[in-house]
């Protein structure tokens, strides 16, 4: 014995299976920021102490949670003089003079336009020693683990309410 369904819970069967199929397919967003220069540049070698650290990015960048430090050859002097600046995909960072001849690296944390936070570092080298001394680590404004980042949970569970919404709406057409 075969049973058969009417129109409208067909219906509602096949829309819940394609949009089970739609979410589960769906790529993960691949928008975020990329950063496309800095000055100096990545690999760098320079002679002399820049007077400041930019990086540029492809899109704007959000003002909150940014995060711009030069880490010296120890890995933990900083040479920042002033907090970091953004303007639109441009954030920089005044400069003390350079130390000690060595490998810095640019250590960076933006969020993106889209509000996933980007990071990352860029190399580069000084190989004539400068006449500037190190300072202690500032303080971030960044809460610790805030990554600014949205669970998945939110979205799984608005799409089960909504296709369980919709199942109830078919059966109940249905039945009149």
């Amino acid at each position: 014995m075969t049973s058969r369904l009417s129109f409208p819970l067909r219906t509602a069967v096949v829309l819940g299976a394609a949009a089970c199929a739609t979410l589960l397919g769906a790529p993960a967003s691949d928008a975020h920021s990329v950063l496309l220069s800095s000055s100096p540049a990545r690999d760098a070698a320079i002679a002399t102490s820049p007077a400041e650290a930019v990086l540029v990015f492809n899109e704007s960048v959000e003002n909150s949670f940014t995060e711009l430090a030069v880490l010296g050859p120890d890995g933990g002097s900083h040479w920042e003089a002033a907090p970091a600046s953004v303007v639109d995909a441009r954030v920089s960072v005044p400069l003390r003079p350079l130390g000690p001849a060595g490998a810095y690296t640019i250590r960076y944390r933006v969020t993106s336009a889209d509000g996933h936070p980007v990071s990352g570092t860029v190399p580069f080298r000084l190989t004539a020693a400068g006449p500037g001394a190190a300072s202690p680590p500032a303080a971030t404004a960044a809460s610790q683990g805030a990554d600014g980042t949205v669970p998945l949970w939110p979205w799984i569970t608005g799409g089960a309410v909504l296709l369980g919404t919709g199942f109830a709406v078919a059966r109940r057409l249905s039945r009149g």
